[in-house]
């Protein structure tokens, strides 16, 4: 059994909830410094590297400024804190739920990314997170899609986010959606939902495969309807990227609000927090594999469109 790598400290506090650059020195190089290998490798340019080691933004593992003529160790690392994008702030609450020793759950409000990626970094939950609960350590346990509300589980302590990341991969954590759609009387519902999505890097859209074998599973549930509109209960089964939005399009009930089923729009201005898409995590269930308590929260949350349309749709 192979033993798993400890990762080593950073010598870099965070900056903004936000952990440093790691780059590890490949053991095989003939790069005569350190510089002329971050040079080569990373996409920024010359002037940029030499601009980051005269100012001392690059370091080694004893926190020692990398100079220019530092020589190239395999297998070493270093480590450097990146230009962080501007960005305007998501004004809204990231209410906490719940909060001991082992776990934080919030009720992330739509807009907000769950973790840094992209031109999302600091305005993320992850990041907000640590700032204002003064928790460096915290990890996020699974993901929501940025335009998604609800419930999510963080990790206090490092060494224990793999069995709470196991309770997701083994599918022992039970979850209930509620979402505004379209109501169709010719849908027949309840009804569990079978397919073979995939989701491609770098295409905004995932899609499903015909006749493939199913890898994604939803049960779809009508709790009411009214005006045209119905609220419905989604319960995953598993998790496949935009899975609840792909299974629910395909139903010829799209969830208001959403930007990429069944057209792609067009970019919105970065400030433009108007009609969020209308899925919410409502429910998470799980038993503690740390503390065997047995958990259920429920999101405080509301969708817009459900409680009153007009004011959603302006």
């Amino acid at each position: 059994m192979r033993r798993k790598r400890r990762l080593l400290p950073a010598p870099l506090p965070q900056r903004d909830g936000i952990d440093p650059v790691r780059v590890a020195l490949p053991l095989e190089g003939t790069w005569p410094t350190v510089r002329d290998h971050l040079v080569e490798r990373l996409a920024a340019g010359p002037g940029v590297i030499d601009a980051m080691v005269r100012d001392g933004r690059i370091v080694g593992a004893d926190g020692a400024p990398v100079t220019p003529d530092t020589p190239y160790l395999p297998g070493a690392s270093v480590w450097f804190h990146r230009d962080l994008p501007a960005e305007v702030p998501v004004p809204f609450p990231l209410d906490v739920v719940h909060r001991d020793e082992h776990i934080v759950v919030v009720d992330k409000p739509h807009f907000l990314a769950t973790m840094p990626r992209g031109s999302h970094v600091t305005q993320t939950a992850l990041a907000r997170l640590r700032r204002e609960l003064g928790i460096p350590t915290l990890g996020a346990a699974h993901r929501l899609d940025r335009l998604t509300a609800g419930l999510l589980l963080f990790i206090v302590r490092p060494e224990e986010r793999g069995a709470y990341q196991t309770l997701f991969g083994d599918r022992r954590v039970h979850k209930e959606y509620e979402a505004v759609a379209p109501y169709d009387p010719d849908v027949p519902l309840p009804r569990t939902v079978r397919s073979h999505i995939v989701k491609e890097r770098g295409i905004i859209a995932a899609y499903e495969v015909a006749g493939a074998e199913p890898n994604s599973e939803s049960r779809i549930e009508l709790v009411g309807h009214r005006a045209g509109l119905g609220r419905y209960r989604l319960t995953p089964h598993t998790g496949r990227t935009h899975q609840l939005r792909v299974h629910m399009n395909a139903l010829g009930l799209p969830i208001l609000g959403d930007p990429v089923y069944p057209v792609v729009t067009g970019p919105v201005p970065p400030d433009d927090f108007r009609r969020p898409l209308q899925l919410l995590a409502r429910t998470l269930e799980f038993t503690d594999p740390v503390t065997g308590v047995a958990h259920r929260f429920t999101s405080g949350r509301t969708l817009g469109a459900w409680e009153a349309y007009d004011t959603w749709a302006r």
